[in-house]
């Protein structure tokens, strides 16, 4: 069947067009801008439904009336002299099943992130990444819709 890629459509003889969705690699950097932080390298995995950040010093505390989660980050990779204290409402607290199949109660917030140049919000678990190689893990659930993934590529989206 005959191809021809215009722009950003593919047209194949005698169906309609379709929308070509921009490509993630396996690993991009990404922005929390809500939170503070202008730059995190993240691993895409859509074999995880849920998005998940590296925290620690979890605490949740009321306030006006809201239940709400302060948390430390290190947002940069292999770097623990840098720290980031944050504070948001809190969305949720439920069970995660996390990568060794152990299941575990976590908070869970919703912030914007911005990858390349698109922004739009996604829910977030709090978790102890220290021993994993990346701060922060985006599931399938946070880029369904916006993104394809091509495991074969990596920083397809420069931060603006």
């Amino acid at each position: 069947m005959p191809r021809v890629v215009e722009s950003s459509r593919v047209l194949r003889a005698g169906r309609r067009a379709k929308t070509l969705k921009a490509a993630l690699g396996w690993r991009e950097w990404a922005s929390l801008p809500e939170l503070g932080i202008e730059r995190i390298k993240v691993k895409v995995d859509t074999g995880a439904r849920t998005s998940a950040l590296h925290a620690f010093n979890v605490c949740p505390f009321h306030k006006d009336g809201e239940d709400w989660i302060r948390f430390d980050i290190h947002p940069v990779q292999r770097d623990d002299a840098s720290q980031k204290t944050c504070a948001v409402p809190a969305r949720d607290y439920r069970w995660v099943t996390n990568s060794g199949g152990k299941r575990e109660k976590r908070f869970v917030i919703e912030t914007p992130i911005r990858i390349g140049d698109r922004e739009w919000p996604i829910e977030i678990t709090l978790t102890e990444r220290d021993q994993m190689g990346f701060r922060m893990l985006v599931g399938r659930t946070a880029i369904k819709g916006e993104f394809v993934v091509d495991p074969a590529r990596s920083y397809c989206r420069k931060l603006p």
